[in-house]
């Protein structure tokens, strides 16, 4: 499973119904739901698998949902995703009971919270790291080196050259919501 998302260099974050059916008439194959309603889950992930796409929730985003464990396993037994973001680590070890992707979100506010999200990454050993902003490329060596987790890098990503250094650093792929650079990048994701 992990080894067909790290093909993906670029992961769409679609923050708005517009930005899902830019998805989907996309080339790309994973993306990310970012702030969507629940009332809107059932339609949206009907849809993508009719386009043969995989969704990653963002499950602290989704309004009308509780952000926690219980939240969690709802939404892999209800819509079974391809993943789950959050920032929460009982939302991560429940996605890795359920067998979907576990994505910790962590954000580098200063050392003390990168040494608090490097404690709590090893209480919920999540199969990717996201770091946000992800245009700190020492900081993504740093956490790949000490963790040994695939990291995606995310927020604050605004040109092709913030995100050749993130891939550079070792991001094994960059998370935006940015339509240029989703634009950039559609050739490099060709569906085979």
């Amino acid at each position: 499973m992990i080894l067909n998302i790290e093909q993906q260099k670029i992961i769409p974050a679609m923050k708005t119904m517009k930005d899902f059916d830019r998805f989907l008439s996309s080339p790309y194959r994973y993306g990310v739901l970012l702030e969507l309603h629940i009332s809107q889950l059932k339609s949206v992930f009907r849809y993508a698998c009719q386009h043969k796409k995989s969704l990653i929730i963002h499950a602290d985003l989704i309004q009308g949902l509780s952000h926690d464990e219980y939240a969690a396993e709802y939404l892999c037994q209800e819509f079974k995703p391809y993943g789950l973001i959050s920032t929460r680590g009982s939302v991560i070890m429940k996605a890795r009971q359920k067998k979907v992707l576990a994505i910790q979100r962590i954000f580098l506010l200063d050392s003390h919270a990168l040494e608090k999200s490097y404690q709590l990454i090893e209480k919920t050993k999540p199969d990717f790291i996201e770091v946000m902003p992800g245009a700190m490329p020492h900081v993504i060596r740093e956490v790949k080196e000490r963790t040994g987790i695939p990291i995606f890098a995310g927020g604050l990503v605004r040109t092709i050259e913030d995100v050749e250094r993130a891939l550079n650093a070792g991001a094994s792929a960059i998370t935006t919501s940015n339509q240029e650079l989703l634009e950039y990048y559609k050739k490099y994701n060709e569906i085979q």
